[in-house]
């Protein structure tokens, strides 16, 4: 047990640098991974919320006041937002906006990244999601990257937004629309007060799903295949579909014979002794998500000794 809480740590704390958005958060100091400073949420609380399936290369928006739902848990105001994510796609690159409204007003997310079992993996408070400025083709809001990279044998891993009491203790400052003007058009920026959107509980959240290259937080046990099965959550599913009801045939007609498994043919040995050194070369340096890459990529190919290599590899970094 010391030694699987050893490995985890080790393959969280080599990814921590490329979680944060470039420059902006160049004053933000915190551990993702320290999820102990995230509201307490019971398991069965989390067991009982809808999550909204957000499909790779697509966005979901929901506003809070009409799709927020109820977690009654000391610390966290007014509604939460649940989404589900696919976790067999590669890693993650997660893209959290909250737009800040006609009222100048604007929801202060934090976000709780939980693993297939529910289970929390790494904490975003809402000093993470930065405040960007208005463009062509959006508004003021604030925004923030993250990059997550799911255990292997891992189906979904979930996303939940919300915002705390002492959120709404605070504002955000934004861009005065004539400072944004004169900086565009390159005139003098004028000495004119910004104004301050205070925070609530109702907002319009985005959440944007794709996939990266790059380091990024592992979310999951490191050996998720061995791990409990995935626990029961609420709705995730599309509707079920009902067939019309069809005429009743003249005669049964036999279903064709399933095609027999084609055989997978053993790998040579030289790929597997490509991939078994990249693996090592990838586990030395602490790009642990490479070598579960290649490591996956090797076991489709048929290789039988990469995920020893791999477990081998990490238990001496460790």
């Amino acid at each position: 047990m010391k030694m699987k809480k050893s490995l985890v740590a080790f393959c969280l704390s080599a990814s921590l640098l490329a979680v944060c958005p470039t420059g902006a958060l160049a004053d933000v100091n915190f551990v993702p991974q320290n999820t102990t400073s995230a509201p307490a949420i019971p398991a069965s609380a989390l067991q009982q919320l809808t999550w909204t399936p957000v499909s790779q290369a697509k966005s979901q928006t929901t506003t809070t006041a009409t799709a927020g739902q109820t977690l009654n848990v000391p610390g966290i105001s007014g509604p939460v937002v649940a989404w589900s994510v696919p976790a067999n796609i590669g890693e993650l690159t997660l893209t959290l906006t909250s737009e800040v409204d006609k009222q100048t007003s604007v929801f202060a997310p934090n976000v709780l990244i939980l693993d297939q079992n529910l289970k929390p993996s790494a904490y975003f408070p809402a000093e993470y999601f930065t405040y960007q400025e208005p463009g062509v083709m959006s508004a003021d809001r604030l925004e923030g990257v993250m990059r997550l990279t799911p255990a292997l044998g891992q189906q979904k891993i979930y996303v939940l937004a919300f915002t705390r009491d002492q959120d709404l203790q605070k504002t955000t400052k934004l861009i005065n629309p004539a400072k944004a003007y004169a900086r565009g058009a390159g005139n003098a920026i004028p000495d004119i007060p910004d104004p301050l959107a205070r925070h609530i509980t109702d907002g319009k959240l985005t959440l944007k799903v794709s996939t990266n290259t790059s380091s990024s937080i592992l979310v999951g046990p490191l050996f998720g295949s061995s791990g409990p099965d995935a626990v029961t959550v609420g709705n995730t599913a599309a509707p079920a579909y009902s067939a019309p009801a069809a005429a009743p045939a003249a005669a049964p007609v036999a279903a064709p014979a399933p095609a027999p498994a084609v055989k997978k043919e053993p790998v040579l040995n030289e790929t597997e002794s490509y991939f078994n050194q990249g693996i090592k070369q990838a586990v030395a340096k602490g790009e642990i998500d490479k070598a579960l890459k290649l490591l996956n990529e090797a076991e489709s190919l048929g290789s039988t000794s990469a995920r020893s290599t791999f477990i081998s590899s990490v238990k001496g970094k460790g």
